[in-house]
């Protein structure tokens, strides 16, 4: 009989490894590759550098049969207590092909450790799954980033580097960087590097280092809607439009979107405290940005519903849907439509 899949966080298997508490059968696979690439390196280096040619073995599965794959798992060390085998690209062959490893995965090799890594999504297996879980294995997902998570990741890797982030500087860095945790890694990377400990990150110190500008960006515009300033939010508009690979039209969007979709969420909340205001949205802490603050007296309801359709319309209008106007001009308008919106449906 099965046992329930033996699941680990991140941060857990990493330290099991550190200490050498390991199982026979790790699958690693879902749709964040950042993980799964960290992870590896971590099982690549239990093995010494001077040894991975005889301990270390590394197979791509859509290239190798998986007998092969076994014969390496039966092997013995050479001068060491285990060897490491790793299986790539476990999520690009059908089921029936990993489920062979299941014969493996019986009766696993006290000296192997067997590595299987689906990166961008889950493996396909039933059987081998089963068997590697009911004799030890252990099973770590990689999930996507969720929106509005990347802000607490941002912020608690920064203070891992030992530097401080103003709260501007971090807006600005979720909007440019948004989901992706590779991207996110990278860009803070170069603030580390180039600031001594204790450093504050200021929205000049990441135009700086990282490119984006402090004052034409998603963030500010946000901001400038939330006040109805036309003038701010016309000129980020224009700035956009002549630096398009830059500031994505798909990307704004999705931030004005964002944005008034949680503030009539806000105005429909009973609890107007900043705690409660804070939960509805699923934020941690008890500070809610001054931006909803301001947009929660600038609009009601009817004009957030108003506001809502419009930029729905938008998004099919940029598809193609009933217009084939550029996404820019199509931006131009919906900035026009919101700041004018009357609460009419």
């Amino acid at each position: 009989m099965a046992t329930a899949p033996k699941t680990t966080s991140f941060s857990e298997l990493r330290t099991l490894l550190k200490s050498k508490r390991f199982s026979p059968i790790y699958i690693l696979h879902g749709e964040e590759g950042y993980y799964i690439d960290e992870l590896l390196k971590d099982f690549t280096e239990l093995i010494p550098e001077a040894d991975r040619d005889f301990n270390l073995y590394t197979f791509y599965a859509p290239e190798v049969d998986m007998d092969t794959v076994m014969d390496a798992c039966r092997r013995y060390p050479m001068m060491s207590d285990f060897q490491v085998v790793i299986l790539k690209e476990a999520q690009a062959v059908n089921q029936s092909t990993l489920d062979r490893l299941h014969l493996y995965a019986q009766q696993p090799t006290p000296s192997t450790i067997l590595v299987v890594c689906g990166r961008g999504a889950k493996i396909k297996s039933k059987e081998f799954i089963a068997q590697a879980m009911t004799h030890g294995g252990t099973m770590f997902e990689s999930n996507k980033l969720k929106e509005g998570s990347a802000n607490g990741i941002i912020s608690n890797f920064i203070k891992e580097k030992g530097l401080n982030i103003e709260p501007k500087g971090l807006s600005m860095i979720c909007d440019y960087v948004g989901t992706d945790l590779s991207r996110i890694y990278n860009e803070v990377d170069k603030l580390t590097v180039a600031l001594p400990q204790g450093s504050m990150i200021t929205p000049e110190v990441i135009e700086r280092h990282i490119g984006i500008s402090k004052d034409y960006n998603n963030f500010e515009l946000v901001n400038a809607l939330a006040s109805k300033n036309a003038k701010s939010a016309f000129t980020i508009i224009d700035h956009f439009r002549k630096d398009p690979k830059n500031n994505p039209f798909v990307v704004t969007l999705s931030m004005i979107w964002n944005y008034f979709s949680n503030l009539l969420i806000l105005l429909y909340s009973k609890d107007k405290s900043e705690p409660a205001l804070c939960a509805a949205l699923g934020r941690k802490g008890n500070w809610l940005p001054t931006d909803y603050k301001i947009g929660m007296r600038q609009y009601n309801a009817w004009q957030l519903i108003e506001i809502l359709r419009v930029i729905r319309r938008t998004d099919a209008s940029s598809k193609g849907i009933g217009s084939r106007m550029d996404p820019y001009d199509l931006l131009h308008d919906m900035i026009y439509h919101i700041l004018t919106a009357q609460g009419r449906i």
